[in-house]
């Protein structure tokens, strides 16, 4: 399965549920970040065909990572949003950065034909508000704000290259719903393309009322810089033997080892109700395969449970799978079939540094987190219009 093919099963339609946005979700333009950089003259130019009556206005969130580039447009209904337009595409703006330190020519190409049909349908829907963030890829490349510069001025859309903890804060926030009400504890994970985000989550001394709030109970947090294709690149992810799978593993783990206050998360489990959640391809690719999809259903997948040895199990089955048949599974494709194995050597890694006996996966994170914000922080301007809702986090 493409990553185009994933976009549709992401919208919402009339028969789905809007996702739930909690309460409260902090300061406006996400959490621990500022407001969009998109001025009123920055913004993509006025639809040629007459606007479409909504009920109340549009947010749009875009996310260009070292991997992927993803748009979501959307609209507040309840106590949540409901997606009306999204797009999602498989582009490996970093690829080959982690070795050049460049963004190439070829990648940047596939990203502006990305981001051109992104700035096309922000035409369309003229969403109120909106915020458009770049992360890992073009945080480590040196020429990263050059091409950022080429996208304003060839697309007339603005990107902001977000810090890696205003990163792992959104992420938190778009996953927030997920987080087990009972719980005293979770390690948050995000798999990227460049870098992948932890965030430990501590609610022994009181968990925040509304899930909005969620990043503030976060105890440490890490940014490794590795990701899906820094690994595949420094390992291969064709091939993928047990020796270098657990190479891989070894490698992750170095990482882990500058995470602040590793011991100590490692009793909270031990001691206390803590869960992993996961946010990333790669889990949500583990999940399809665990439960035998045909194709990829969202529905399906977001906020499943897996148990420890159902993953054991899946990485098994997955370890064992030849490229070509990665590659014809409607759950992985081609275009993750070399980037599933590295994605799951850094699920590995942190499994072995705080094994827990459950896992809920996500699919959903930063650009869920930048709609909650937007819409949050206008929601506190206008609360007749959207009304608060108490919530216990669970």
């Amino acid at each position: 399965m493409t990553d185009s093919d994933r976009s549709a099963a992401v919208l919402s339609s009339p028969d789905e549920p809007a996702i739930r946005i909690p309460a409260g979700s902090g300061r406006p333009g996400g959490a621990g970040g500022s407001r969009p950089q998109v001025t009123a003259e920055k913004r993509t130019p006025a639809a040629t065909t007459p606007p479409r009556k909504h009920r109340g206005p549009l947010y749009a969130a875009l996310d260009l990572g070292t991997n992927n580039c993803r748009l979501l447009i959307a609209r507040p209904h309840d106590h949540g949003f409901r997606v009306l337009d999204g797009f999602t595409r498989i582009v490996r703006l970093g690829e080959g950065v982690s070795v050049t330190g460049r963004l190439s020519d070829a990648a940047m190409d596939r990203t502006m034909e990305a981001l051109r049909q992104c700035r096309n349908k922000l035409r369309e829907h003229q969403p109120a508000r909106m915020r458009l963030i770049a992360t890992e890829a073009c945080r480590a490349a040196e020429n990263g704000p050059a091409f950022l510069e080429r996208v304003n001025e060839e697309l007339g859309i603005e990107l902001e290259i977000v810090d890696r903890r205003t990163e792992a804060e959104l992420a938190v926030t778009g996953c927030a719903d997920l987080i087990e009400g009972a719980a005293q504890g979770a390690l948050m994970f995000d798999i990227g393309g460049g870098s992948s985000e932890l965030a430990w989550l501590d609610f022994r001394g009181g968990r925040p009322k509304s899930q909005g709030r969620m990043s503030a109970s976060i105890r440490s947090w890490q940014s490794l810089p590795v990701g899906v294709v820094s690994i595949a690149e420094k390992f291969g992810g064709i091939n993928v033997t047990p020796e270098v799978f657990e190479a891989m593993v070894a490698h992750v783990a170095e990482h882990l080892k500058q995470f602040r206050g590793r011991e100590k998360l490692r009793q909270m489990i031990g001691t206390h109700p803590v869960h992993l959640i996961g946010t990333s391809g790669t889990v949500t690719t583990l999940a399809g395969l665990h439960l035998g999809l045909e194709r990829y259903e969202r529905q399906k997948v977001d906020g499943l449970w897996m148990k420890r040895i159902e993953v054991d199990e899946t990485m098994r089955v997955l370890l064992g799978m030849p490229f070509e048949r990665r590659v014809a599974h409607p759950c992985i494709g081609k275009d993750r079939a070399d980037l599933v194995l590295p994605g799951c050597a850094i699920f590995e890694a942190i499994r072995r540094e705080w094994p827990t006996e459950r896992v809920r996966v996500a699919d959903r994170g930063l650009r869920e987190g930048i709609l909650i914000s937007l819409i949050d922080a206008d929601r506190g301007r206008r609360p007749s219009r959207y009304p608060r809702r108490n919530s216990n986090g669970g």
